[in-house]
Parts: C-alpha cells; structure tokens; sequence
C-alpha cells in the first residue's frame, strides 16, 4: 500500500511505516502445486486471476513441475515445511498421501460431507474416509468410444455400435489384413497397457453380471464367472473375432491416430492430442451396453489438497481457494479450457454440455461411473497384461490364467492394507 505524504516528518513516516506494517499483516500468500500440462496451467492462471480479484487480501503463486519429477518434489517439500499449501494429486495417490501426514482432512463446516455427496458425482466418495473428505476435484474423467469417421465411411457403417454384440460385428467390418492374412487395419485397437484394463474391470466385469472387488476394494472378486466371461470376451477379439491384435502398432492410441483403427477406447483426456493430429476424422459415442441395455464406465480424477504445510491465515486461505476451485464457475473454466469433465451434475450435465457433440458421451458416462481404489495401480495394471499373456500366447485357459491373477492381486491388496 503506497502513502503519498504531502508534508514529510517523523508523524507522517510512522504513519506511512504502520499503514503498511498493517497492509503487509492483511495480505497472505499461499502457494499452489501441480504438474505441468499446458492447458491445466492456463486455466489455473485464469482460476487464480479469478480468485484473488474477489479475495485482493490472498495472493496464489503457482509452481508445477514435469510429472516425473513431481510426487518427489512433494513428498520432498512438504515435511521441511516447504513446498504448496494447497495440493494437485492424482486420487489414487490418496491413501499414501494420508499415510505419510502430507495432506490434512477438509473441513466439515465448509465442505460438508452430506453437501459434497449431494452436489459431486458419486466417484469422489473415494475421497471420503470416515467423516471427512481429504480432497475434491475440479475435473473428473471418463471413458468412451472412440471412432475413425473416415474408415465407417469406406466400409458403409451408417454410426458406431450401441450394444457389445453390434460392436464386434461393427469391428468385423472395419478389419482389413493382407494377401499373407496379416492385420494391416484393426476394427478395435487392444491393449492393458493402455485403458482397456479399466474397461475391463469397472465395465465388462459389471456388464456380464459380477463385481470387480468386494469390501471397499480391498477383496479381489472377478474370479468368479462373471469376470471369467469378460476375460473371454475381451480375449476373443484377438482370437476368436480376429478384429485385433495386441502389440498392434505397440500402443493402441498410436495405432488409432494413424488410422490404422477403425475403433479406440481412451479417456476424455485423449480429446486434445487427437485434435492436433492432421487428417483425422474422428467421433465419439458412448461405451457399448450389454444384451440388456446396462452400461458401465469407469472415472479417474485429479484432486485438489490442503497440505499439512498450511496453517493459521495460510490454512483459511487455502480453504477459501479450495471452495473456488470445486466452485460451478472454476469446472466450467476447467472444461472450456482443459476439455476435462465437470466434478458436478449442475455443471456437467446442463444441456449445452452433456448434448456436446465431443463431450457429451463423456459427461453421460459419469451417472454410471465408477472409481477403482487402487493400492498401486501401475502393480494392478501389470497383473491383467501378464493374464492376456498367458492366454494370448501360451494359450492358458481364460479361467487358470484369471485364477492367478487374482491371488496375485490379492496378495498385493493384503500386502497393501494390513
């Protein structure tokens, strides 16, 4: 705060001094962490402008790292009494943040449990522990069909599939191999590697009448006869169906950017590399129900955090900037910005954005939405790419090789919660 002193003398500079001791006191700082992503931090610029022209009294300095190097820089920062007051971390990331006293629960008096379950599409309950939420998101994700308009077009398809029957006819259609019988165009990309070992539990799974875990997720349940026919299922589109191959082209999104996929399952976050890549026609739709009509789906999100770094006038800044950043306006942003999905129903599913042409599959995905709690999802990923392999290559029984997965799954849970 600047004092213009029209007469200069001992009184007018202790003035000047103690009205800007007290400008200084009313100001507070806090500092903002996440990983970088161009579009994540332009629209954090734009919610961060927003905010402290409504709050002048709190300034937020952003910091972001590449996402290498970024839960180091956390785990690193925090405990010397460094590093962010408020915090982005993927929800998976949740327990251990908790475990190793990083973050603080949100409080009850301004993020209400009964509010955040009323207002949030049901998946952040994944963030709830007892009687506190740890953390909420701004933008939530989902997973949908991806099809190569151009390729429906040179085989007749009038539109993509609505049912998981009319979507192996559909990729029988949209395969093409050579003179040797090799696969030169996929109906349907695969891979675990990629999103197809969600799909496969939070989707396919439920679709063929079971559940993937039991007790909060901490009880593997797709041995059962159920998970044994979405293995088959899925399996069968190498080969029993033909219209894949795994390995093809080495990740299925590249195969499917190249337009050597007539069809690709991926996130809402692939919506931003597909559009830079020149000559892709392409749409999307939602995943494929059952004989029945049900569909599944599955979500993942990044949250926001207030760390145990943040205390006294820091502590109620962050909380203030953490009710923005969860606020209707901040997901809208979010989404304009980002392309990311609405946390909540009142913004996600207004009719501008769940009737999106892009979006909207997207955002109708998340009322069936759910989130697997994992205890280390790169571990959990491993286990259902090694099942194919056995079956794919070995050529294991689908109900041997699904056997072993899940004791081996049990057994990193066990490990993990006891």
């Amino acid at each position: 705060m600047l004092v213009k002193l029209t007469k200069p003398g001992i009184a007018g500079v202790a003035t000047a001094v103690m009205l800007a001791a007290g400008s200084a006191q009313a100001e507070v700082e806090i500092e903002y962490w996440q990983y970088f992503f161009d579009a994540r931090v332009t629209a954090m610029e734009q919610l961060i402008e927003n905010f402290e022209s409504a709050n002048p009294d709190i300034t937020v300095t952003m910091t972001h790292f590449p996402y290498a190097d970024y839960r180091t820089k956390v785990a690193a920062a925090i405990p010397a009494g460094e590093g962010p007051d408020v915090v982005q971390l993927f929800y998976g990331w949740l327990n251990d943040y908790v475990a190793a006293e990083l973050i603080q629960p949100l409080p009850n008096d301004a993020f209400p449990p009964s509010m955040i379950e009323d207002e949030f599409f049901p998946m952040v309950g994944a963030m709830r522990e007892g009687d506190n939420y740890w953390a909420l998101p701004t933008a939530v994700r989902s997973l949908a069909l991806f099809y190569n308009k151009t390729l429906f077009d040179e085989a007749g398809i009038s539109g993509p599939p609505g049912t998981l029957d009319e979507f192996i006819e559909t990729a029988k259609m949209l395969t093409k191999t050579d003179a040797a019988g090799n696969l030169t165009q996929v109906g349907i990309t695969a891979g675990m590697n990629a999103q197809d070992h969600h799909w496969f539990r939070e989707v396919l799974v439920r679709q063929f009448g079971g559940e993937p875990y039991l007790d909060d997720y901490r009880t593997v349940n797709y041995n059962s006869e159920a998970g044994i026919a979405a293995a088959g299922f899925y399996t069968g589109l190498v080969n029993e169906h033909k219209v894949s191959a795994f390995g093809f082209m080495d990740e299925p999104q590249a195969a499917f950017k190249a337009g050597r996929a007539g069809m690709h399952i991926d996130g809402s976050f692939r919506i931003g590399s597909l559009n830079k890549t020149r000559g892709l026609k392409w749409g999307v739709t939602e995943l494929p129900a059952n004989s029945d009509g049900m569909r599944s789906n599955y979500s993942s999100y990044w949250v926001n955090a207030i760390t145990t770094k943040a205390e006294g006038e820091k502590y109620d800044a962050a909380v203030k900037f953490m009710q923005y950043v969860t606020s209707d306006e901040a997901m809208q942003i979010w989404l304009d910005v980002v392309g990311e999905l609405p946390a909540k129903p009142s913004v996600g599913l207004t009719e501008a954005n769940a009737n999106d042409e892009v979006f909207g599959p997207f955002i109708r995905g998340l009322a069936y939405a759910n989130t697997t709690k994992f205890a280390n999802e790169s571990a959990q990923r491993q286990i259902l790419i090694d099942m194919v392999q056995r079956i794919d290559i070995e050529g294991q029984a689908v109900a041997d090789s699904i056997a072993i997965a899940a004791e081996a799954e049990q057994e990193l849970l066990n490990e993990y919660h006891n």
